[in-house]
């Protein structure tokens, strides 16, 4: 059986966090794929989540996390796809709820708002959490037309 691919990617102010995760990650049975930037590299987080989205299309094993200075800019990023379901979360219960209700595929971060230890539960929370279905999927359904096409209200 292949292993599952987990995607890492930050901004420039999101690295530290980023490698942090890729260190707690490289032991276990997945495939990690660090998509950068190199420390002390500028990079804008549009840019990291356009890198981390291309990945994620046609993917649906694939699992993102993404990481920038409070994590809002690369999550809002992430979620112009519409392939892509990016959660911000602060806890390890969001990051449950993420997955077993949203079927979220990309765990975003703010490297300035988490502390380490909490980023890296969330982390396992996330990647041990199945998506429930059942009523569920008719929700994430629609998340993946929102956008795609023009509503009236």
């Amino acid at each position: 059986m292949q292993k599952r691919a987990i995607y890492l990617v930050s901004d420039h102010a999101g690295c530290l966090l980023r490698q942090a995760v890729y260190e707690h990650l490289i032991s276990r049975d997945n495939r990690i794929v660090d998509l950068g930037p190199a420390v002390d590299t500028a990079a804008d987080y549009p840019d990291s989540a356009v890198k981390l989205a291309m990945v994620l299309e046609n993917n649906d094993e694939g699992l993102g996390i993404a990481v920038c200075g409070s994590g809002i800019g690369i999550s809002i990023a992430l979620n112009r796809f519409a392939w892509v379901r990016a959660a911000l979360v602060s806890s390890s219960e969001a990051a449950n709820l993420s997955r077993r209700h949203n079927n979220a595929n990309v765990l975003a971060f703010g490297e300035r708002l988490i502390a380490r230890d909490l980023a890296l539960k969330c982390v396992d929370t996330f990647l041990a959490t199945k998506f429930e279905g059942g009523r569920h999927q008719p929700r994430v359904d629609k998340l993946a037309v929102i956008g795609a096409e023009r509503r009236t209200l």
